[in-house]
C-alpha cells in the first residue's frame, strides 16, 4: 500500500487492543496451519491458538495477508479462544494490521469452520464473542446457509462513535474531494458511513471510499456502503471496507445499509443486499435488531512457511 496509507494502517493498530508479537526467524519451524474460506468472496483465513498461540503484530498480519507476499486474504480470525462463558473467542483482524469489532462475513466464516471441525452441528444454535459484542448463530445445509442475530443498529452518535452532540446521525452532509454527499451513520457493533444515490457504481466506493473511512467525523475510522435502492425488497450498495479496502461483500455492511434504508421508510422488514459477490438475507425488527442469513464456501486449509511474517518487505 502507498505510504500514506501504511502510515494510516499504523496509527489505527496503535489505537487497537494489543496484538502481542510473534517472533520467529525464517530458521523456526512453528506450525502454522491456516484454513481458507470465502464469504461471496469476501475471503478470511482461520488460524486457530492451539496452531499458534502468540499472536501476530500488525506488520506480521499485513505480510500474511498480502495477495503478493503471503496467502492472500481479506482478514484473520484467530479462535476459537477459550473462555468460560460459553461462548467461541474470537478476534477479527484486518490485513492493514488493525482489529475489527465485527465482521458479518467472517462470524459466518468461522461458524463454518467451527462445523467442518466438528465442533458444533448442524441446527445447533450457539455463541460467539467479538469485542463487537456477542452473537447468536446456526448452521444449516452443510454450511451452505449461516443464520446470524447480529445485535441492534443504533444511530445515535456516541455509539457509533460519531464526532458531535448525542444525537441519531441521519441524512447529515459529508464532503471529501470536493464532493458532498448525505450520510446516514450507523453501528451494528463497528461503524459505518451509508449513503444512499441513484446511480452506483464500483468507481463510487473505489473513489470516495478510502476518504470517507478515515474522515474526522468518524474517531474510529468507518466503513463505507454506497446504497441503491432498487424496490422494497432490495437494496444494492458497493464497499470500501475500513482495514481491507473495496470489498465485493460485507455481512456487517449489508447490516447496516439494511438499517438505513429502513430507517428511511423505503423498504420492508425483509430484504435482499446485492453485492457484487452475491446476495445476503437480512431481517430488521421493530427494535432495528438485525438477522443475517448468507453462504460461506471453503477453499483449502494451508501450511504456512514461518519466514514469510518476518520476510524483509515493505506492505
Amino acid at each position: 500500500m502507498p505510504a500514506t496509507e501504511g502510515n494510516k494502517a499504523s496509527r489505527w493498530a496503535a489505537r487497537t487492543p494489543c496484538l502481542p508479537n510473534l517472533r520467529l526467524t525464517p530458521n523456526q519451524k512453528v506450525n502454522m496451519r491456516f484454513a481458507k474460506y470465502h464469504a461471496l468472496g469476501n475471503d478470511y483465513l482461520v488460524l486457530e491458538p492451539k496452531d499458534c498461540p502468540i499472536l501476530f503484530s500488525p506488520e506480521a498480519i499485513r505480510k500474511v495477508c498480502h495477495r503478493h507476499f503471503g496467502l492472500g486474504s481479506d482478514g484473520i480470525l484467530f479462535g476459537p479462544i477459550e473462555r468460560t462463558d460459553g461462548t467461541f473467542g474470537l478476534r477479527i483482524l484486518n490485513p492493514d494490521g488493525s482489529e475489527a469489532e465485527k465482521s458479518g462475513n467472517g462470524i459466518r466464516i468461522f461458524c463454518r469452520h467451527l462445523l467442518e471441525t466438528k465442533r458444533i452441528q448442524e441446527g445447533q444454535e450457539f455463541r460467539l464473542h467479538t469485542i463487537g459484542g456477542v452473537v447468536r448463530c446456526e448452521v444449516f445445509d452443510g454450511g451452505n446457509r449461516i443464520r446470524v442475530e447480529m445485535g441492534k443498529v443504533s444511530f445515535r452518535a456516541p455509539v457509533i462513535p460519531h464526532v458531535g452532540a448525542d444525537r441519531e446521525v441521519l441524512g447529515e452532509d459529508i464532503t471529501v474531494l470536493g464532493k458532498t454527499f448525505k450520510y446516514w451513520a450507523a453501528t451494528v457493533g463497528n461503524p459505518h458511513c451509508v449513503i444512499p444515490v441513484d446511480d452506483l457504481t464500483p468507481d463510487l466506493a473505489k473513489t470516495y471510499g478510502p476518504h470517507l473511512e478515515v474522515h474526522p467525523n468518524f474517531p474510529n475510522r468507518t466503513n463505507v456502503q454506497f446504497m441503491k435502492i432498487i424496490d422494497r425488497k432490495n437494496v444494492r450498495i458497493e464497499i470500501w471496507e475500513r482495514g481491507a479496502g473495496y470489498t465485493l461483500a460485507s455481512g456487517s455492511s449489508s447490516s447496516a445499509s439494511a438499517a438505513v434504508a429502513r430507517k428511511m421508510g423505503l423498504v420492508d422488514a425483509d430484504l435482499t443486499v446485492n453485492m457484487p459477490g452475491g446476495q445476503i438475507i437480512i431481517g430488521i425488527g421493530d427494535d432495528y435488531s438485525i438477522v443475517m442469513t448468507g453462504p460461506t464456501t471453503p477453499v483449502g486449509i494451508f501450511e504456512m512457511h514461518p519466514g514469510v511474517p518476518v520476510q524483509d518487505v515493505a506492505v
